[in-house]
């Protein structure tokens, strides 16, 4: 793979900090025994995972770049019975090798370390001392047993002069609804700095009980919502399968942030829609076997307190805030009730906030890049049509009465908006491009300091929206083809949103963000048929943002 960075100095650490929304129609009564949770997942791996001999079922994957290092990860079953979730398996030596050569030759770092059921016989490696803007290929071995190879690549160094970043940018994967071809294909690409998940990496409902089109593509497990530490590690095995995730993150490392359904539908600090206190247990507990398995199962270093908000720095081009939006949030409230504009509600919370605002100004790089799961432009829905107006409403967790805002979103935590937007203004804080998923539909936006009298009134950042890779958008509520939505639906969200530059609520895909210090750029890609694993992909719209502007502009060739 021909290297895209070119860098010059030392390295240096990162700076980091030591919806649809259908109503629940069942509530889980009781986690089932340790065996009856882990048999779907039994029955879903390789015969190899009937042999009492270590084996790697799971993939390898790396995540979280730094200039001098990379965090490595993967799960070994070390017998039949010890699969995700069961609580049982013996201590196993882990070993891990990582090298400049894809034959592994030149050897740079090896170590062990012992996966035990504690950790659900996942095991990390958070490896430094490498060199930056490097390609690098590592293995693991257990018991005489030798995971594939896979790539992974360390950041420039943070006084690095870079010339270009790829990031591949994803969000919104339920197994339920389609294949995962997007990972294939952008494994295909081969260009890859890295790659963003921007959230709801999997899904928390039984089968059947999230948007599916009426028809589940392929079951995952369990078979009923995940509630306990058990539950959330078998589903994070379940999508571990799955062959197109396994190739992307043996290609290159991820870095991800969690929205809400790796936890409940529109979780926020106290609850979640979709958790029933009591009945389900407290939600103190399901939120805390919910971040085990998230840190457990991914390539991810816990930053404040257990949450996922940290930063990562790419040279001189690009810095990476990524924020948690789920840990700190006050709960959601309806958009009549007059609460949305309260500074005492917040989705950040206080720290979250002022480490951001912290963070930016205090950013020497060109540009400043805002890992961030639910869409901060502002979003009324207004005139649209009745037959619109009710799928629409049903995708966003909206009343379906025509309440105007998302309350999910920032639309429902307005101060903190205000604040954050004005603190770019006042300090002159320019190229912020805020990078999100979560509302399975593609977007190009400014983000107006105030969208009632935009293009009139200042741009404070731009927002490159991506689809989801397969969950459910308008034209899958409402049975048609894709296509035919936007064009009745785009103009009239538009015309209500004079900041928003485009808008896809159809179609599903990926994104490919490109950034040179002249422009930031994100090349919409789409799937043909998400029901289809060998579903084909083409390029559907490309935007700017360049330096200097705060605003959008349509660009006709991907990068």
């Amino acid at each position: 793979m021909t290297s895209r960075y070119r860098t010059t100095q030392a390295p240096e650490g990162a700076d980091s900090p030591n919806s649809l929304a259908p109503r629940r129609r069942t509530v889980v009564k009781a986690a089932a025994a340790t065996a009856v949770l882990a048999a779907p997942l039994v029955a879903a791996l390789p015969a190899r995972a009937a042999l009492d001999t270590p084996a790697f079922l799971h993939g390898t994957a790396s995540g979280d770049p730094l200039p001098d290092g990379i965090l490595l990860w993967t799960r070994v079953t070390p017998a039949a019975d010890a699969v995700p979730g069961s609580g049982i398996g013996p201590d196993t030596e882990v070993s891990w090798i990582v090298a400049t050569d894809r034959a592994l030759t030149n050897v740079v770092s090896r170590g062990s370390v012992t996966a035990t059921a504690g950790s659900d016989h996942t095991v990390k490696a958070d490896i430094r001392g490498l060199a930056p803007a490097t390609d690098y290929w590592f293995r693991f071995s257990a018991g005489g047993t030798d995971s594939p190879v896979a790539r992974t690549r360390t950041a420039p160094a943070a006084d690095a002069t870079v010339t270009g970043l790829r990031f591949g940018v994803v969000s919104c994967a339920n197994w339920e609804a389609g294949y995962f071809a997007s990972y294939r294909h952008l494994v295909a690409r081969g260009d890859l700095d890295a790659w963003l998940h921007l959230g709801d990496y999997i899904y928390e409902y039984g089968t059947g009980e999230y948007g599916t089109r009426d028809t589940v593509v392929r079951q995952h497990a369990p078979t009923h919502e995940i509630i306990t530490l058990a539950d959330y590690r078998i589903r994070h095995g379940k999508y571990k399968t799955d062959p197109d995730l396994q190739a992307l993150h043996a290609k290159a490392p991820v870095i991800a942030i969690w929205d809400d359904h790796e936890f409940a539908n529109d979780s926020w600090s106290g609850g979640a829609e979709n958790h029933t206190e009591g009945a389900e247990g407290t939600w103190t507990a399901r939120q805390a076997a919910a971040k085990q398995a998230y840190f457990e199962w991914m390539p991810v270093r816990p930053a404040i307190a257990g949450t996922t908000y940290r930063r990562l720095r790419f040279g001189k081009l690009a810095d990476l805030s990524l924020l948690d939006l789920r840990s700190f949030r006050s709960q959601q409230v309806s958009t009549g009730s007059g609460s949305v504009d309260d500074p005492d509600r917040t989705i950040t919370g206080r720290a979250q906030l002022d480490w951001l605002k912290a963070g930016l100004k205090a950013s020497d790089t060109t540009w400043r890049l805002v890992g961030n799961s639910v869409m901060i432009s502002p979003f009324a829905i207004g005139s649209l049509s009745a037959d619109l107006l009710k799928p629409l409403a049903k995708l966003l967790g909206l009343p379906q009465d025509g309440l105007a805002l998302n309350t999910d979103q920032w639309d429902g935590y307005t101060d903190d908006r205000r604040e954050l937007l004005a603190h770019l203004r006042s300090n002159a804080i320019g190229n912020t491009v805020f990078l999100t998923g979560d509302i399975h539909m593609a977007w190009a936006n400014d983000v107006p300091v105030d969208a009632g009298t935009y293009p009139l009134s200042a741009s404070a950042a731009t927002e490159f929206v991506v689809t989801s890779v397969t969950s459910d958008n308008l034209d899958d509520l409402l049975k048609v083809s894709p296509g035919v939505v936007s064009t009745l639906a785009a103009p009239v969200i538009q015309l209500a949103n004079r900041h928003v530059h485009w808008v896809d609520t159809d179609r599903h895909g990926y994104g490919i963000l490109d950034i040179t210090a002249a422009r930031a750029q994100m090349d919409y890609y789409v799937l043909s048929d998400k029901t289809q694993a060998d579903a084909t992909s083409s390029w559907e719209r490309s935007y700017r943002t360049r330096s200097g502007t705060q605003k959008v502009e349509r660009t006709y060739d991907p990068v």
